[in-house]
Protein backbone atom coordinates (compact mmCIF):
# COMPACT_ATOMS: atom_id res chain seq x y z
CA UNK A 1 0.00 0.00 0.00
CA UNK A 2 3.12 2.47 0.67
CA UNK A 3 4.28 1.60 -2.65
CA UNK A 4 1.18 2.64 -4.20
CA UNK A 5 1.22 5.90 -2.40
CA UNK A 6 4.06 6.74 -3.75
CA UNK A 7 3.95 6.00 -6.64
CA UNK A 8 0.52 8.34 -6.49
CA UNK A 9 2.66 10.90 -5.60
CA UNK A 10 5.21 10.68 -7.95
CA UNK A 11 2.89 10.07 -10.86
CA UNK A 12 1.02 13.27 -9.64
CA UNK A 13 4.46 15.49 -9.63
CA UNK A 14 5.58 14.54 -13.01
CA UNK A 15 2.07 15.68 -14.36
CA UNK A 16 2.30 18.62 -12.26
CA UNK A 17 5.64 19.70 -13.89
CA UNK A 18 4.52 19.20 -17.05
CA UNK A 19 1.19 21.30 -16.77
CA UNK A 20 1.60 25.25 -17.16
CA UNK A 21 -1.20 28.17 -15.62
CA UNK A 22 -4.10 29.30 -17.55
CA UNK A 23 -2.20 32.66 -17.68
CA UNK A 24 1.20 30.99 -18.68
CA UNK A 25 -1.01 29.44 -21.68
CA UNK A 26 -3.01 32.56 -22.07
CA UNK A 27 -0.05 34.89 -22.83
CA UNK A 28 1.39 31.70 -25.17
CA UNK A 29 -1.27 31.78 -27.25
CA UNK A 30 -1.61 35.58 -27.52
CA UNK A 31 2.31 35.81 -27.94
CA UNK A 32 2.01 33.64 -31.36
CA UNK A 33 -1.25 35.48 -32.31
CA UNK A 34 0.59 38.51 -32.03
CA UNK A 35 3.28 37.16 -34.68
CA UNK A 36 0.52 35.58 -36.66
CA UNK A 37 -0.91 39.50 -37.10
CA UNK A 38 2.47 40.64 -37.81
CA UNK A 39 3.42 38.47 -40.44
CA UNK A 40 -0.13 38.82 -42.58
CA UNK A 41 1.12 42.86 -41.69
CA UNK A 42 4.20 42.90 -42.68
CA UNK A 43 3.57 40.37 -45.80
CA UNK A 44 1.12 42.99 -47.42
CA UNK A 45 3.06 45.58 -47.33
CA UNK A 46 6.45 43.51 -48.72
CA UNK A 47 5.89 41.60 -51.92
CA UNK A 48 7.74 38.90 -52.06
CA UNK A 49 10.59 39.76 -54.19
CA UNK A 50 11.80 42.21 -51.48
CA UNK A 51 11.59 39.77 -48.53
CA UNK A 52 11.15 36.23 -46.80
CA UNK A 53 9.08 36.32 -43.75
CA UNK A 54 9.32 33.38 -41.05
CA UNK A 55 6.89 33.08 -37.77
CA UNK A 56 9.19 30.81 -35.73
CA UNK A 57 7.83 30.16 -32.22
CA UNK A 58 8.54 33.11 -30.60
CA UNK A 59 10.13 35.25 -33.09
CA UNK A 60 9.34 37.15 -36.31
CA UNK A 61 12.27 37.17 -39.29
CA UNK A 62 12.05 39.14 -42.26
CA UNK A 63 14.62 38.74 -44.50
CA UNK A 64 16.30 40.93 -47.47
CA UNK A 65 18.60 40.19 -49.66
CA UNK A 66 20.98 43.03 -50.37
CA UNK A 67 20.76 43.49 -53.70
CA UNK A 68 16.69 45.00 -52.09
CA UNK A 69 18.90 47.60 -50.00
CA UNK A 70 21.99 48.19 -51.25
CA UNK A 71 23.89 48.93 -54.36
CA UNK A 72 26.80 46.21 -55.09
CA UNK A 73 29.23 46.30 -52.83
CA UNK A 74 27.84 49.23 -51.07
CA UNK A 75 26.90 49.45 -46.89
CA UNK A 76 24.26 52.67 -47.51
CA UNK A 77 20.89 52.31 -48.34
CA UNK A 78 19.83 52.76 -52.14
CA UNK A 79 16.97 54.90 -52.43
CA UNK A 80 15.19 51.32 -53.29
CA UNK A 81 16.25 49.92 -50.18
CA UNK A 82 15.08 53.13 -48.38
CA UNK A 83 11.60 52.99 -50.08
CA UNK A 84 11.71 48.47 -49.16
CA UNK A 85 12.23 49.77 -44.98
CA UNK A 86 9.70 52.96 -45.37
CA UNK A 87 6.74 50.47 -46.06
CA UNK A 88 7.62 48.10 -42.72
CA UNK A 89 9.20 51.04 -40.37
CA UNK A 90 5.28 52.11 -39.19
CA UNK A 91 4.87 48.79 -37.87
CA UNK A 92 8.12 48.29 -36.39
CA UNK A 93 7.58 51.49 -34.60
CA UNK A 94 4.51 50.72 -32.92
CA UNK A 95 5.75 47.11 -31.79
CA UNK A 96 5.21 47.45 -27.47
CA UNK A 97 7.02 44.45 -25.95
CA UNK A 98 8.94 43.92 -28.98
CA UNK A 99 12.98 43.94 -29.56
CA UNK A 100 13.86 44.34 -32.85
CA UNK A 101 17.63 42.67 -34.30
CA UNK A 102 19.09 43.89 -37.77
CA UNK A 103 21.62 41.29 -38.65
CA UNK A 104 23.52 41.82 -41.41
CA UNK A 105 25.36 38.98 -43.18
CA UNK A 106 27.70 38.77 -46.34
CA UNK A 107 29.20 35.80 -48.79
CA UNK A 108 32.25 34.65 -48.38
CA UNK A 109 34.73 37.04 -51.05
CA UNK A 110 36.84 38.80 -49.46
CA UNK A 111 36.54 42.76 -49.30
CA UNK A 112 37.32 44.41 -52.55
CA UNK A 113 40.38 46.69 -52.96
CA UNK A 114 37.92 49.70 -52.91
CA UNK A 115 36.16 48.63 -49.69
CA UNK A 116 39.23 47.19 -47.91
CA UNK A 117 40.66 50.95 -46.70
CA UNK A 118 36.75 50.99 -44.56
CA UNK A 119 36.58 47.42 -44.04
CA UNK A 120 39.31 44.98 -42.84
CA UNK A 121 36.75 41.90 -43.51
CA UNK A 122 33.45 40.63 -43.86
CA UNK A 123 32.62 41.42 -40.27
CA UNK A 124 32.68 44.88 -40.05
CA UNK A 125 31.16 45.79 -43.90
CA UNK A 126 28.00 43.38 -42.69
CA UNK A 127 28.21 45.54 -39.53
CA UNK A 128 28.02 48.41 -41.47
CA UNK A 129 25.05 47.57 -43.39
CA UNK A 130 22.95 46.41 -40.08
CA UNK A 131 23.85 50.06 -38.87
CA UNK A 132 22.87 52.21 -41.72
CA UNK A 133 19.41 50.24 -41.79
CA UNK A 134 18.91 50.53 -37.88
CA UNK A 135 19.73 54.27 -38.11
CA UNK A 136 17.41 54.44 -41.13
CA UNK A 137 15.05 52.79 -39.19
CA UNK A 138 14.69 54.79 -36.01
CA UNK A 139 15.03 57.92 -38.27
CA UNK A 140 11.22 56.57 -39.63
CA UNK A 141 10.06 56.33 -36.03
CA UNK A 142 11.25 52.80 -34.63
CA UNK A 143 12.05 53.79 -31.00
CA UNK A 144 16.29 53.27 -30.52
CA UNK A 145 15.61 51.61 -27.26
CA UNK A 146 13.57 48.80 -29.11
CA UNK A 147 16.67 47.57 -31.72
CA UNK A 148 19.92 47.07 -32.34
CA UNK A 149 22.23 46.35 -34.55
CA UNK A 150 24.51 42.89 -35.62
CA UNK A 151 26.93 41.86 -37.73
CA UNK A 152 28.19 38.18 -38.90
CA UNK A 153 30.06 38.68 -41.84
CA UNK A 154 30.48 35.29 -43.91
CA UNK A 155 29.81 33.59 -40.54
CA UNK A 156 26.34 32.00 -40.62
CA UNK A 157 26.07 31.06 -44.46
CA UNK A 158 22.36 29.72 -45.73
CA UNK A 159 23.33 28.57 -49.17
CA UNK A 160 26.54 27.24 -50.56
CA UNK A 161 29.24 30.04 -51.19
CA UNK A 162 30.05 27.85 -54.74
CA UNK A 163 27.11 29.40 -56.89
CA UNK A 164 26.64 33.07 -57.96
CA UNK A 165 23.24 32.40 -56.37
CA UNK A 166 24.35 31.08 -53.49
CA UNK A 167 26.66 33.81 -52.58
CA UNK A 168 23.17 36.00 -53.60
CA UNK A 169 21.06 34.51 -50.46
CA UNK A 170 24.05 34.54 -48.09
CA UNK A 171 24.54 38.60 -49.04
CA UNK A 172 21.11 39.54 -46.85
CA UNK A 173 19.81 41.79 -43.75
CA UNK A 174 17.85 39.50 -41.17
CA UNK A 175 15.28 42.00 -39.39
CA UNK A 176 14.51 39.47 -36.07
CA UNK A 177 11.33 40.55 -33.80
CA UNK A 178 10.98 38.61 -30.51
CA UNK A 179 9.56 39.35 -26.92
CA UNK A 180 11.80 42.26 -25.56
CA UNK A 181 13.77 40.26 -22.55
CA UNK A 182 13.17 41.53 -19.04
CA UNK A 183 16.26 42.69 -17.00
Amino acid sequence: MKLNKLSLALCALVLATGCVTKGTYDTEVQKANNYAALNTQLSSELSADQAQITQLQNELKVTMVNEILFPEGGWRLSPKGEATLAKIAPTLANLPGQQIIVQGFTDNEPIGPGLRGRFPSNLELSSARADDVVRYLTAKGVPPATISAQGFGDARPVASNATPQGKAKNRRVEIVISAASRP
